[in-house]
């Protein structure tokens, strides 16, 4: 599965663009983000995904979950967005 990683500097649209892309190629998606800020913009960018996904009869759908990942030697928490078609 491809993970997207998306910071609070994420432009929503470019996040969309990308988990459309995805989305045609492939059945699922993982999008993550690590922040207040950057799963504001994840959360975003799906909500503009399903938009451009919907008029070719994809139903994009979004399970949350928490990741472990390690950040400069720090372990933080971070959100995974697992994006899939219905």
């Amino acid at each position: 599965m491809e993970v997207l990683k998306v910071s609070a500097r994420s432009h929503p649209n470019s996040v969309a663009g990308a988990i459309a892309s995805v989305m045609r190629e492939h059945d699922s998606v993982e999008v993550q983000a690590v922040g207040a800020g950057a799963s504001n913009q994840a959360v975003k960018a799906i909500a503009i995904a399903r938009g451009y996904l919907a008029p070719i009869g994809v139903d994009l759908i979004c399970y949350p979950a928490f990741a472990n990942v390690v950040i400069d030697g720090e372990d933080r928490t971070a959100i995974r967005l697992i994006c899939e078609k219905r």
